[in-house]
């Protein structure tokens, strides 16, 4: 009897489980990957990040010599706020009507 209870809960867990690999299958490869990289592979792509992260901090400190560039010269200018809104001569709006109860309009 318990055997039958636990037959119930695990065929199909197994049966549901087989039928997500079923499905998946379709969309990606299920097979374990395969991790056998060229000597010379592996080597030209550090080569590779290594340039691009040098060319990331040459980068990197040009933008910092141009802030501070900025922040210097942005000391030394003295900027006078001119408002950009111009006064506009319009009458002024009617007052609003006074709101009319329903109970009252008979």
């Amino acid at each position: 009897m318990c055997c039958k209870g636990l037959v119930k809960r695990i065929v199909p867990f197994f049966l549901a489980f087989a039928a997500g690999l079923f499905i998946a299958s379709f969309f990606v490869t299920i097979a374990t990957p395969s991790f056998n990289f060229r000597r010379g592979e592996r080597y030209r792509e550090m080569q590779r990040l290594r340039s691009e992260n040098q060319e990331l901090k040459r980068s990197n400190l040009e933008l910092r010599k141009q802030m501070e560039e900025l922040r210097r010269n942005s000391s030394e200018i003295a900027v006078d706020y001119v408002d950009p809104v111009f006064p506009i001569d319009a009458p002024p709006p009617p007052p609003p009507k006074a709101p009319r109860h329903p109970r009252f309009d008979r």
